[in-house]
Formats: structure tokens, C-alpha cells, sequence
């Protein structure tokens, strides 16, 4: 099991394996024909509320984190559960997300999740 995580904008690489994306809203000038997606799972996302609050800003991070968590340990969420059975099987799995921020995302946090959950 290898989970990568990348821009949605960046190129699509022979390495990504199966690619998922994983926010909640379908990121800005990017065609669905060229995203190569083999699927989108929204409700994975932190919850709006989260997002808002979080609003990228470093400083907030940690909590951020700890917070997007325990939204995850406390999900009864189907399309979290398919996202672990795909990681469980796969070989590669490539998490896509938005943000500019390649270090402080909810992707990050998302991936770190399903790695301890493994």
C-alpha cells in the first residue's frame, strides 16, 4: 500500500495508481474530462464548517488537524469506508486535492489517517 498525495493540477503520472479525489467541492478550471479521476469522494472533505474556520491560515493547523480527526474517527461514512477498502487493495493510490498548500491540507491529514487506520 502507497498512498501519494498531489495537486489536481499537476500532470497525470504513469505512478499515481488509482486517483481520488477527495474535496469537497470540484476544484476551479479543471474539466472533468481531464482529470483523470477513477473517483471523487466529496464527504470525505472536512465539514464546511471546518473549512471555513480553518481558511488555510498556518497558524491554525495543529488544531485544524486534531480537529478534521476526530471528524474522521466519529464518521459513519460510506465513501470513507470504500476510500479504506481502496487503500487496503491497491498498490498505488494517489490522493488529489486543491489547495496551493502542499504541507498543511486536509489531504495531508486525510492520508495520515488512513495509514495509522491500516
Amino acid at each position: 500500500m502507497s498512498i501519494q498525495l498531489k495537486r489536481i493540477y499537476d500532470s497525470v503520472a504513469d505512478d499515481d495508481g488509482r486517483r481520488v479525489l477527495v474535496d469537497g467541492m470540484w476544484p476551479r478550471g479543471v474539466k472533468k474530462t481531464d482529470a483523470a479521476l477513477d473517483d471523487w469522494y466529496k464527504s470525505v472533505a472536512p465539514s464546511s464548517e471546518l473549512r471555513r474556520w480553518f481558511g488555510h491560515d498556518r497558524d491554525r493547523w495543529e488544531t485544524f488537524r486534531e480537529s478534521y480527526r476526530a471528524e474522521l474517527d466519529d464518521s459513519d461514512n460510506e465513501d470513507l469506508d470504500a476510500l479504506r477498502e481502496i487503500v487496503a487493495r491497491e498498490d498505488e493510490v494517489t490522493l488529489l486535492f486543491a489547495a496551493r498548500d502542499t504541507e498543511c491540507n486536509h489531504a495531508v491529514v486525510l492520508k495520515d489517517w488512513l495509514e495509522d487506520a491500516a
